[in-house]
């Protein structure tokens, strides 16, 4: 069997790599976050490329890709922690692919290919945060389904012109809705976050017309929340690979620069197992998160696969970042260093997916399951 990445892989990863590594640099991130933190330049640049319908069909102005080749263009995104809403609004384009109308396709898809519509993703809940019971109340009304609830920390909220949002009716059956962000009954209010990325708490009480809901409008909406959760746990997985990348990178170059007592620090024996312990773990994330990515792609049953994905870039991801800090020393603790960003993405990151003792546990449960 042939593992490696094909041609157009590689090509796809490469060119995802020049754009970021031409746009997304320090200077560039210092200056978003004196604003809204949004890299309206970049965006444009993932859209002219054609990276922002990379999951989505032709017949839209997409490519017609899956999850893996979603996957190394996330990676990139992690590796120069650029400032745009990549996998939050491409999971929701997928979505609405999958699951959605071909109306509602017609509506949104074109736009977000060319970086005229943004898309965000609201799973998370208040409380217990089980994203496969949410939090929000779903009631069927004429014409549509009514929404009142409450989503917090959604991804870029302030900048995207529809967030996917999930709701539960009082049967316990799930909707997946498209719900405009400038709706009436739509409030969000900017958070603060780890990475410094733009987010918002969500507070609705709308009612979201027929047409812009994606699932569950006459049945059950599980299996598509599920799908959307899955993808999105894995995109994710690849930005932290990514994250995790980066730190080891800038830090690799700090230890063989810097000298003390007229050596390199990488002379160290200390210093080089901890850096390649930090390289071994990144690998585990890579073939990890790639066999979960390919199995959603191919439509296998992927739950084992991605909690084993999520267990690596929680656990993995977390060491790396901070190894990276502590292999800088004092320097590390400087806020203002560029390492510290890549420490702060893969903390928020590591919250975003959850505990790995948690991962082991539903894994453990789910193998003895079968």
């Amino acid at each position: 069997m042939n593992f490696d990445l094909s041609d157009e892989q590689h090509v796809l990863s490469d060119l995802a790599q020049q754009i970021f590594s031409g746009l997304s640099t320090i200077e560039r991130i210092t200056e978003l976050q004196t604003g809204d933190g949004f890299d309206a330049t970049l965006w444009n640049e993932l859209a002219k490329a054609g990276l922002l319908g990379l999951c989505v069909a032709e017949e839209h102005g997409g490519l017609a890709m899956h999850m893996v080749e979603l996957s190394l263009v996330l990676e990139q995104q992690g590796k120069h922690i650029a400032q745009v809403p990549l996998w939050s609004s491409s999971i929701a384009a997928m979505t609405v692919a999958q699951y959605g109308s071909p109306a509602l396709q017609t509506l949104v898809l074109p736009g977000v290919c060319n970086g005229t519509t943004v898309l965000s993703c609201a799973l998370a809940n208040f409380g217990a945060n089980d994203s496969m019971n949410p939090s929000v109340e779903a009631t069927d009304v004429d014409g549509g389904v009514r929404l009142v609830g409450s989503k917090p920390a959604v991804p870029y909220a302030q900048n995207a012109h529809f967030v996917v949002v999930s709701a539960k009716r009082v049967d316990g059956s799930v909707v997946l809705a498209l719900v405009e962000t400038d709706a009436r009954g739509v409030i969000l209010t900017a958070v603060d976050g780890s990475d410094h990325q733009p987010q918002a708490n969500m507070d609705i009480d709308v009612v979201v017309p027929a047409s812009h809901i994606i699932a569950g409008l006459t049945n059950d909406g599980r299996e598509a929340l599920r799908w959307m959760h899955e993808h999105s746990l894995v995109a994710l997985c690849a930005i932290q690979l990514g994250v995790a990348q980066g730190s080891i990178a800038i830090t690799a170059e700090h230890v063989k620069t810097r000298h003390q007592f007229g050596k390199p620090l990488s002379a160290q024996q200390a210093v080089a197992v901890r850096a390649a312990d930090a390289y071994i773990t990144t690998e585990a994330m890579r073939v990890t998160m790639l066999n979960a990515a390919w199995r959603l792609a191919e439509g296998f049953d992927a739950r084992q696969d991605v909690l084993v994905a999520m267990y690596w870039a929680t656990e993995g991801g977390h060491s790396v970042v901070l190894a990276g800090q502590h292999l800088h020393g004092g320097v590390g603790a400087d806020i203002s260093y560029p390492v510290h960003r890549f420490f702060l993405w893969g903390i928020q990151i590591s919250t975003q997916l959850g505990g790995a003792s948690q991962h082991l546990a539903r894994l453990g449960k789910l193998i003895a399951s079968r």
